[in-house]
């Protein structure tokens, strides 16, 4: 029987919002304490979710808490994972999961050390739809990939967000922020990446704000906002990899992957569900009957989306008690981060680099292994 660890939220900003509301979906998880460095933000989130608000030493010092999920800004990642792997607790962080290879392999030394489990989002790949397209994938429907295309291209967030700030500087701009979703999905879907070569740029130093409460201001930027990369995989397979903050409108698909056989368009993997389109060697044919996936399933009635945020937590919680591996593990997000800091790097030095980390593929999170995470 499955028993539920104790979970302490690390961070009350914007997404702690949906780890409170979605967490009691699964099963394995209870979100008890939230805490914060500004103890406001982490009274006002306590209330909202009636759970306990804690100081971050309350927090790492808890007798009821069994995993941290470390929602902190990207550039704390590393200090506070440690803090908590140090405290004896198993950390799941936010994406990006550390900002260096170098990060990374401390967290990886010391969790091992301690014997704790390190796990971090995107879990959007254990979605329905992208679950679907892994299926197809290894059911042979279209062949061996072979190469693909993957954009995710915007004007930037300095139009809605509140604080645009830190998109902007080392350690978030597109690849960084939006890059994990689409890395992570291609990683599940292909295998690790073995070489990448990069050309950035940034058309702009300085950005607008016109949202609300600081319009007017400007943002200064000191990342590349326009990354164009080339990803050779293991297997093979090579993929063009757009991301940009620098675009008005464009027609690229979110993702397209081209196999021996056939072709996938993948929605956009920043979301767990969407339309999935398979063609043969000539033209789009059904999808085969019995893909009855729950996590494909409109749960978000304001965007009409399904939104499972807090599936790969609970995974993770799942397989400690089980003595499994996890599938949103760090090997995974570690060898994503050496693949996004290596893009970066190959566009300042014009390198093709070959990317010192490898993983496993994640194990395929079907429709009935994801109906046993749910409550």
């Amino acid at each position: 029987m499955v028993q539920t660890l104790g979970v302490g939220i690390l961070g009350c900003g914007n997404i702690s919002a949906a780890y409170l509301s979605l967490a009691p979906l699964f099963k394995g998880i209870e979100i008890r304490a939230v805490a914060d460095i500004n103890a406001e933000a982490a009274s006002a989130r306590a209330a909202e979710f009636d759970v306990r608000a804690e100081t971050v030493d309350g927090l790492m010092a808890a007798d009821d808490i069994d995993i941290i999920v470390n929602l902190t800004i990207p550039n704390a990642h590393f200090d506070t994972s440690m803090a908590a792997l140090n405290a004896g607790k198993h950390v799941y962080s936010e994406k990006p999961f550390v900002l260096s290879l170098e990060e990374g392999s401390k967290i990886a030394a010391l969790s091992a050390e301690k014997g704790l489990r390190v796990g971090s989002a995107p879990d959007t790949f254990l979605g329905g739809v992208h679950q679907q397209a892994r299926h197809l994938i290894d059911s042979g429907k279209v062949g061996e990939i072979t190469s693909g295309t993957a954009h995710v291209m915007s004007f930037g967030l300095e139009h809605w967000h509140p604080n645009p700030d830190f998109f902007f500087q080392p350690g978030a701009g597109p690849v960084l922020d939006i890059g994990p979703y689409y890395i992570t999905n291609l990683i599940q879907l292909i295998g690790p990446i073995k070489r990448v070569s990069a050309m950035t740029s940034t058309p702009r130093t300085k950005r607008l704000i016109s949202s609300q409460p600081r319009a007017g201001e400007y943002v200064e930027v000191s990342t590349p906002t326009t990354i164009h990369a080339l990803l050779e995989f293991h297997n093979g397979a090579v993929v063009t990899l757009g991301t940009s903050w620098d675009v008005f409108s464009h027609n690229h698909g979110n993702m397209e992957l081209y196999g021996s056989e056939g072709t996938l368009y993948v929605p956009d993997p920043n979301f767990f569900g969407g339309d999935l389109v398979m063609t043969d060697k000539t033209e789009e044919t059904d999808l085969p009957d019995g893909w009855d996936h729950p996590f494909s399933v409109i749960n978000d009635m304001d965007d009409n989306r399904a939104n499972y945020r807090a599936a790969g937590l609970a995974d993770m919680a799942i397989a400690i008690q089980e003595g499994r591996p996890h599938r949103c593990n760090q090997e995974v997000a570690l060898h994503a981060v050496d693949v996004m800091t290596s893009i970066l790097k190959a566009g300042e030095t014009r390198e093709v680099l070959e990317i010192s980390t490898t993983c496993e593929r994640p194990e395929a999170l079907g429709p009935e292994a994801a109906r046993a995470l749910m409550a």
